[in-house]
């Protein structure tokens, strides 16, 4: 008995600091877009869209509405948006996104995590041009025609639209798109779940799972960094 409680224990401690880590990144993503278009959501498309995945994540709406008030306030951090490069072991394309107010810091983190790792941190511009910047959205809605949304949708900029593993409708639109999908899809009534600007790889590298477990234990210490937002990967 001791040892099933052990696991779910560990189980439930994991779960535990995923959600923190979610609730810190999208604490982050407030401090940033408050300080670049005001705390108003309305006036706000990015602080909006921040708001809504808080929602997805079950993040507490008075911890969102205290995020927003620390944002305005004259002793809240700023934070400077940093992309890191460079290869994970096995060849393996990693994208670093970071929230920092210590670029130095960060910076010497992120690479002796990927030198711990067996990796490499890379110049700017060594791996991202493996990868296309995309608007990626989930949408809440269950019953939509697939044929009659890529319709209505192609002039907003409609690039890619399928099913993800739980079977939610997945779109996607190139980066300068995504305001206009955005728009689009409030303006059609579309309730959407979350929406991210996500790095996709323009071609994946195949591993065998051993391979694939050294490339894991990487991005998960990088995931564990406080400055770190997300990490993308080239992984088949």
């Amino acid at each position: 008995m001791g040892r099933i409680f052990e696991v779910r224990k560990s189980k439930m401690f994991a779960r535990y600091d995923r959600m923190a880590k979610q609730f810190t990144r999208i604490g982050k993503e407030i401090a940033i877009a408050v300080k670049a278009a005001g705390p108003e959501p309305e006036n706000n498309p990015a602080l909006r869209r921040i708001m809504q995945n808080a929602k997805a994540v079950n993040m507490p709406k008075d911890r969102v509405e205290g995020a927003i008030k620390n944002a305005l306030g004259k002793d809240h951090s700023n934070f400077d948006e940093v992309l890191y490069e460079g290869y994970a072991p096995h060849g393996v394309a990693i994208l670093v996104e970071t929230a920092t107010d210590n670029t130095t810091r960060t910076v010497a983190n992120v690479r002796s995590h990927f030198n711990k790792g067996g990796g490499s941190l890379g110049n700017s511009g060594s791996v991202s041009f493996m990868f296309k910047r995309m608007g990626v959205f989930k949408l809440a809605q269950s019953g939509l025609n697939q044929e009659d949304l890529e319709l209505e949708l192609i002039d907003y900029g409609l690039e890619e639209l399928g099913e993800d593993s739980e079977g939610n409708i997945i779109i996607r639109c190139a980066f300068s798109d995504f305001g206009n999908m955005q728009s689009a899809l409030e303006e059609k009534g579309i309730e959407v779940a979350s929406s991210e600007l996500e790095w996709i790889p323009l071609n994946t590298v195949e591993l065998t799972d051993e391979q694939a477990e050294d490339v894991f234990k990487l991005i998960e210490r990088v995931e564990q960094d406080d400055d770190v937002q997300r990490v993308f990967h080239n992984m088949g």
